[in-house]
């Protein structure tokens, strides 16, 4: 099959990508190996990191302020029930070091226009009732919100089916090759061509870069999360903890083999990291355990278990609630921590959007918004400097 742009990949990033390349009426295939939303992007906690513009607008303002405006447009202009609310997050603040570590980020966010706000347990208790009274504070931030993964990544794949998208599910990309300005990309069901290619393949980039001899500096990271059985609404905003950040920001890798801010250090844990919600068919769902494991999407009972003890300090009715359902994915960390966005150099009209690491649910729109403008224009927006390839050539 021919098209103007094939995208390998049907994750959160590659669709919205395929979904504004074909609004603007570019020729566009999806490739992916499994299902739509079938990895990462459709097993996530479904949060939304996005805590203002700021004063001086970089990649992660437009990643997050970006995808939260796509993620409005998705559900209320084009009517995709998403799940979609700005919900605001509640970080929890464990100790008096992690206290002070907090003050001081949030007057230096503050003083940069981003809007956070350091709330003692009794006020942030007003806004989200079931939170622990007895910690040392919260983290208050108005503008993050949350959707439904799995969801949300459909809608994109639709909307973009509506605008005349092709998409080749079950499909392996097994080589790719380039002649006289053209992309031929093998599959297990057939040959493809294209003008340009986006590889847009979450923790497998790695593979299929090295199909064209590049290297894209991308690993694996398994992610785990648990829920409860369903209950009446509770908890309605998301919910955190800054305990790893505080780890990170003192020892950010683990060795030098590894991407930064993971939580074990081979099987030894080196920090506790929080994330969850509840869902809106009732289900509390958390997650935080980051393992550099290979491909391995094993289950870790124990990192369960230390999971829901960090998330039993922050909301007590969790303590007495047995873990219904467990689940993993891998998730696409790049070596310096930092998104890969952008052109490949050496290799004409050859992209990638990858590296978005743990956020990728809460940034993939916007990551593909400017990978289908920069394949469109041919010339990327400034912020994408940030990312660029090219950081990674040897």
């Amino acid at each position: 099959m021919n098209a103007d742009v094939i995208i390998i990949g049907g994750g959160i990033a590659g669709c919205s990508a395929a979904f504004h390349l074909a609004e603007s009426g570019v020729s566009t295939l999806l490739l992916d190996r499994g299902e739509i939303s079938g990895e990462a992007s459709g097993v996530n906690m479904g949060g939304l990191g996005a805590s203002g513009w700021g004063n001086s607008p970089g990649l992660q303002e437009y990643l997050t302020m970006g995808s939260l405006n796509i993620f409005k447009k998705l559900q209320l202009e084009l009517g995709y029930d998403i799940e979609f609310r700005q919900s605001g997050s509640f970080t929890a603040i464990h100790t008096e070091n992690q206290y002070s570590y907090a003050q001081s980020m949030v007057i230096e966010s503050q003083k940069n226009a981003f809007n956070l706000q350091l709330l003692s347990p009794y006020e942030a208790k007003s806004l989200e009732p079931e939170l622990n009274l007895d910690l040392f504070g919260y983290i208050y931030s108005p503008t993050r919100g949350q959707a439904d993964p799995y969801k949300t990544t459909q809608a994109f794949s639709k909307a973009a089916l509506h605008a005349g998208l092709k998409v080749q599910t079950t499909t392996e990309v097994i080589g790719i090759t380039s002649s006289d300005s053209v992309w031929h990309v093998e599959t297990n069901k057939g040959n493809n061509a294209a003008q340009s290619v986006v590889i847009a393949a979450g923790a497998w980039s790695k593979n299929i870069g090295e199909m064209v001899g590049v290297n894209i500096p991308v690993k694996p990271v398994v992610g785990q999360m648990w829920s409860t059985e369903p209950l009446p609404p509770r908890v309605f905003g998301t919910i955190a903890s800054i305990e790893s950040s505080f780890h990170w920001m003192e020892k950010p890798y683990v060795d030098d083999k590894s991407p930064p801010e993971l939580t074990h250090f081979g099987d030894e844990r080196v920090t506790r990291h929080l994330y969850g919600r509840q869902r809106r068919s009732g289900e509390i769902i958390f997650g935080g355990d980051r393992r550099n494991s290979g491909f391995s999407k094993s289950i870790d009972a124990a990192g369960i278990e230390v999971n829901k003890t960090h998330a039993s300090e922050v909301l007590p009715l969790l303590s007495g609630l047995p873990v219904s359902s467990t689940w993993s994915g891998l998730m696409p960390f790049s070596d310096d921590g930092k998104p890969v966005i952008g052109r490949i150099p050496k290799h004409d009209n050859l992209f990638v959007v990858s590296g978005l690491g743990s956020s990728g649910f809460g940034r993939g729109p916007a990551a593909g918004m400017l990978i289908a403008d920069l394949v469109c224009r041919g010339e990327s927006h400034p912020v994408l400097l940030e990312s660029d390839p090219a950081r990674f050539a040897s």
